[in-house]
């Protein structure tokens, strides 16, 4: 489910999010969840059948209070189960949690929480238009530890506005004191859309981002600094305290083609090999449902051997992939259909094809 409700919005941030909503807003939209859930239950393909995972997104899942977290799983367990699931992840804002709210995340099933902290300098927290600063950080980490999920992701951002050598080395220092379970580093992107995009354009002004090899460097670095703290790879930018327990169920379906329902506004979804997005206005969004019609608004049929493309794409992000699922799945051998780039991407040292797996190198991951 996507949750588009901010508290203001990210200078970097190319997301549909609504800021400063007030409750009665919230409720209307959690009601249309509720019946958008309703709509899709029992529909072919889908009745019957048992979540295995459920990832709330955002804009800021964690904007909604305490009372309206438990409003949304009491409206929702009319129609669905996550009770069964492996994984149910909620993304979260440090400065948006209090000690009740993280409790109520663990009553209401949550397994997995993911906290947005970018970085802790709250200059360039500030400067990159994030509503938290550092001390929220600490606090909200502290009251995760202290009520217990299986599993807590925090997120860095590699090249944010102001960031500097000295700080990104400080920010991995932190992370490794914290110890989460999963580290995902991003590397700072700007599409048209973000408010930094537009400031370029009228103001004709270059990027105040770091470029491509030095954000890479960055990352470069803190996956090193962190292999030595103990951590391991887990994909190209994400590493964990152990692949064996630490599994990200939401990502590991996404990348193999499992059925994926888009439910809120504007959300993506992967349905029976076809992908999907609902209407991206909120009005009309919650307009159709209640009028009780789907409100998917665009799709794409891909051809069999583009799913083959975006699965294995996708598989290689993972830093390793075997052949023979592909094999079973597709009835084609990529070493034999990706013969020419995977000669070139061998070439270069980006990769080694052996004994039935295709392996990246740091260069190639990165």
């Amino acid at each position: 489910p996507h949750i588009p409700f901010c508290r203001k919005r990210c200078r970097f941030c190319y997301f549909r999010v609504y800021t400063q909503q007030n409750a009665e807003t919230i409720k209307n939209y959690v009601d249309t969840l509720d019946r958008e859930v309703q709509l899709l239950k029992d529909r072919r393909g889908i009745k019957g059948r048992t979540l295995d995972f459920v990832y709330f997104g955002g804009g800021t899942p964690s904007y909604l209070s305490a009372r309206q977290l438990q409003m949304l799983r009491e409206r929702l367990s009319h129609s669905v189960s996550w009770e069964s699931a492996q994984e149910v992840t909620f993304e979260c804002e440090p400065g948006t949690l209090s000690l009740e709210k993280v409790q109520t995340l663990k009553e209401i099933g949550i397994t997995r929480v993911s906290l947005g902290v970018e970085n802790f300098n709250d200059k360039i927290l500030e400067e990159n238009g994030r509503a938290h600063l550092s001390e929220e950080i600490f606090r909200a980490y502290g009251w995760l530890q202290q009520v217990g999920f299986p599993q807590i992701n925090i997120d860095l951002i590699a090249g944010m506005v102001g960031e500097t050598d000295e700080n990104w080395q400080a920010c991995v220092s932190k992370a490794i004191e914290l110890q989460p379970d999963n580290i995902t580093i991003y590397q700072m992107e700007l599409p048209w859309n973000t408010v930094i995009s537009k400031e370029m354009l009228e103001q004709g002004i270059e990027s105040p981002v770091a470029d491509w090899p030095t954000k890479r460097r960055w990352a470069n670095e803190a996956i090193d600094r962190l292999l030595s703290a103990g951590y391991q790879l887990s994909s190209g930018n994400e590493l964990v305290r152990s692949r064996d327990t630490d599994r990200f169920v939401y990502r590991d379906n996404l990348f193999r083609g499992s059925d994926i329902l888009a439910v809120g506004v504007s959300s993506f979804g992967h349905f029976q090999g076809v992908h999907y997005q609902n209407d991206a206005d909120i009005e009309s969004y919650m307009e159709t449902v209640h009028a009780g019609e789907l409100p998917i608004k665009r799709a794409l049929r891909p051809t069999p051997h583009q799913q083959l493309i975006r699965e294995w794409v996708l598989q290689m992000k993972e830093g390793r992939v075997a052949v023979q699922p592909f094999i079973e799945k597709f009835g084609i051998d990529p070493r034999e259909e990706f013969a020419a780039p995977l000669a070139n991407q061998t070439k270069a040292g980006y990769l080694s094809v052996d004994n039935g797996e295709v392996v990246l190198s740091r260069k190639g991951l990165l």
